[in-house]
């Protein structure tokens, strides 16, 4: 059998309805099933077994680390294990469009040893879901972030660069993004791939799912501590996102004039307000809606808050 042109890299973690569409959105690739490979490395528990679907073309392996890791090393575990020189990576809960892994290579044939970035959406059958607690991904241009949900290295960069830094632990928490930059640092260049399209799962969340999720990206800080020029992903260069700013403003208010508080409370709460609306909320739930938004800034800003003394840079 020839060896693979492109290889497809995935860390699955106790999703195995998930990984199953994955494989069956791989299994219906234009390229010719003996041009890629897939390799599914298995973080998970055991509790959910990885099970490849029977009677498929496409080679598919698994691979199990000696004990369960983080994304970073799991991805580093699956390219080491990979025959191609271009590595594709997407994740467990997205759904790669057929003609994915040829626009890939179309890309790669542009731009030999370029990092290709592609576009990233919503599982369109799944938008019913999405709302105020859901989550998501949608890309629709290079960087700044340059998730693995759609990205593909060559594997010498990824030789040279040593990987994942593995240190960013067991959750998601920025891995992806500091690896481009390292690559970007080192004078490699990245392209963007619009025919390149995956789909993302869209998530319903509890509120207690979506502050723990909130409270998880205080280690995403040190991608700022080591890239300044990452910063361009911030609002104003210091916060992290635009609502930060207007609780971190409404916080050092409270001290000012009465008349002073309350307008810029007002207009936190309006904007609060606004963002309930556009997510879907009903008109009736949306006084709730703002509650629970302020509750949620506030863990996120601990986090962040955590994250920028551990790394000793400023990101609120």
């Amino acid at each position: 059998m020839s060896e693979p042109v492109i290889s497809v890299v995935v860390s699955t973690r106790d999703r195995p309805a998930r990984l199953a569409g994955l494989l069956r959105a791989l299994s219906a690739q234009t390229l010719e099933p003996q041009a890629f490979e897939v390799i599914v490395v298995d973080n998970g528990t055991g509790a959910a077994p990885v099970a490849v679907p029977a009677g498929e073309a496409m080679r598919v392996r698994v691979v199990r680390p000696a004990r369960p890791g983080g994304p970073a090393s799991g991805r580093n575990l699956g390219w080491r294990a990979a025959a191609a020189g271009l590595i594709a990576f997407t994740d467990d809960d997205c759904e790669p469009e057929p003609a994915w892994l040829a626009a890939l290579l179309e890309a790669a044939r542009r731009a030999p040893g370029a990092i290709i970035q592609g576009v990233t959406r919503p599982i369109a059958r799944e938008l019913d879901r999405d709302g105020l607690l859901a989550h998501t991904v949608r890309i629709e241009r290079l960087g700044p972030q340059y998730e693995t949900c759609n990205i593909a290295y060559p594997r010498a960069i990824l030789a040279e660069l040593g990987g994942f830094d593995e240190s960013f632990g067991r959750e998601p928490a920025g891995e992806d993004t500091d690896l481009a930059w390292r690559a970007l640092h080192a004078g490699h260049r990245a392209v963007f791939a619009p025919a390149a399209l995956v789909r993302h799962a869209v998530t319903r969340q509890s509120p207690a799912q979506a502050l723990r999720r909130a409270y998880r990206w205080s280690a995403v800080v040190g991608v700022y501590a080591r890239h300044p020029e990452a910063r361009v992903m911030l609002w104003r260069g210091r916060f992290w996102n635009v609502w930060h700013y207007l609780l971190w403003r409404s916080v050092l208010v409270l001290p000012a004039p009465r008349w002073l508080r309350a307008a810029v409370l007002t207009r936190h709460a309006a904007a609060l307000a606004g963002r309930a609306r556009a997510a879907g909320v009903r008109p009736a739930a949306v006084p709730l809606a703002v509650a629970f938004l302020a509750v949620h800034d506030a863990v996120e800003c601990a986090a962040i808050l955590r994250g920028a003394l551990r790394s000793r840079t400023l990101v609120l």
